[in-house]
């Protein structure tokens, strides 16, 4: 039994529940000898074929309307296959952005052509997008960007750099956050999104190595790269209204606090042993148990909203800034439990597995948003500035 088997009673509609048997017996055929070492990093692990073995099973692209190839049901439906995928540790990083909140962007401001060209391809796991919004000197900031797309005569011009842009060295595309008009002092004011080949002549991308050896983050560099007239999504100076709609979809899944759910999983199989088990371990099994099942609950609240067309901005920062405490709190309190015993008798595996969530662990109060911005947007959402 794992750990998700513990927090599954839910409100969850029974139709979209149905899919968790077979999404799991799957998996169980798929992961069955991967090492739970490399399954722990599930969401930035890259397989290509992986992801185009989901879009023939149908479950990608699965709350995309049938007319562009997805499945038309609802957000609930994708949250039992996030669920699953991140419980099994599936490779899913190839088509991430893309399922997770490209084509649903493009879905809602997009034109019927750009829905028709990108949407059906994202479903059949073939497309792969990445995120342009984060660059040196911003950060989190994003109002205080610099990249530039200036209007041509064919089209718009791309001036600028982003970083800590997810598998950009292995994707077709790029939603990216630029300034159309105005300047920094602007602040919100003049940004536009524009999608970017990054096959294009000036784009360079550079892969940046982490600590635990990984080089899915990339700085990403544009000198006068020439994007076509069709490369606006939505409207021009409205990039600030659709960025925020969907950070909606990035922020409030249960990948924002399941990042640690394969090391939790190894920790609780050696707990259940006679060896592993001690009444320390039970009461920290015990106290994160507590506070995942909230976590969820919170999660499954945000994607009620979603699916019925809103778009709840705070509420998203709040489960993103609640989960990653929980999910870094894991690997730490894991650690202190193993290395406090007399005795050093836990699996190579295990011990393996959290030597992987402890070095990336840092990151994940950084991607998506760091806490300060968060917390910001939490006070003012309030009220309280």
């Amino acid at each position: 039994m794992s750990a998700l088997d513990s927090l599954s009673l839910s409100c969850i509609p029974a139709e979209d529940e149905a899919l968790r048997l077979p999404v799991r017996e799957f998996l169980t055929r798929a992961m069955r000898d991967v090492p739970a070492r490399i399954r722990a990093k599930s969401w930035s692990g890259y397989d290509t074929k992986f992801s185009r073995e989901l879009g023939r099973q149908g479950w990608l692209g699965i709350t995309l309307p049938t007319e562009y190839g997805g499945g038309g049901r609802s957000p609930f439906a994708r949250y039992v296959l996030v669920e699953e995928f991140l419980n099994f540790g599936a490779p899913v990083g190839s088509h991430w952005i893309a399922d997770r909140q490209s084509g649903p962007l493009i879905l809602k401001y997009g034109t019927q052509a750009q829905k028709k060209f990108y949407l059906p391809p994202i479903c059949r796991g073939e497309s792969f997008f990445c995120i342009g919004m984060s660059e040196p000197n911003s950060g989190s900031d994003l109002a205080s960007i610099t990249s530039r797309a200036v209007k041509s005569e064919h089209g718009w011009t791309l001036n600028g750099q982003k970083i800590w842009t997810t598998n950009a060295q292995a994707c077709q595309f790029m939603i990216a956050l630029v300034r159309t008009s105005g300047d920094a002092a602007d602040r919100q004011k003049g940004l536009s999104q524009v999608i970017v080949d990054l096959s294009l002549p000036g784009v360079t991308v550079r892969p940046i190595t982490d600590m635990s050896g990984d080089s899915h983050f990339c700085e990403v560099f544009f000198d006068k790269v020439q994007l076509a007239d069709d490369a606006l999504i939505g409207e021009e100076g409205k990039g600030w209204e659709q960025v925020t709609a969907e950070l909606a979809f990035e922020r409030s899944g249960p990948e924002r606090f399941y990042s640690s759910i394969v090391l939790f999983d190894q920790w609780l199989e050696f707990v259940r042993t006679e060896s592993g088990r001690t009444p320390e371990s039970l009461r920290l099994a015990g106290k994160i148990f507590a506070q995942l099942a909230p976590l969820r609950a919170m999660s499954i609240a945000v994607t009620e909203k979603l699916a019925h067309g809103e778009s709840p901005i705070i509420e998203a920062a709040l489960v993103k800034d609640l989960g990653t405490g929980v999910e870094q709190m894991i690997p730490a309190a894991i650690a202190d439990d193993l290395f406090s015993r007399a005795a050093q008798n836990a699996p190579l595996e295990l011990l393996q597995t959290l030597n992987f969530v402890t070095q990336v662990a840092p990151s994940y109060s950084l991607r998506g948003g760091t806490r300060e911005i968060l917390r910001g947007m939490i006070a003012r959402g309030l009220g309280l500035r």
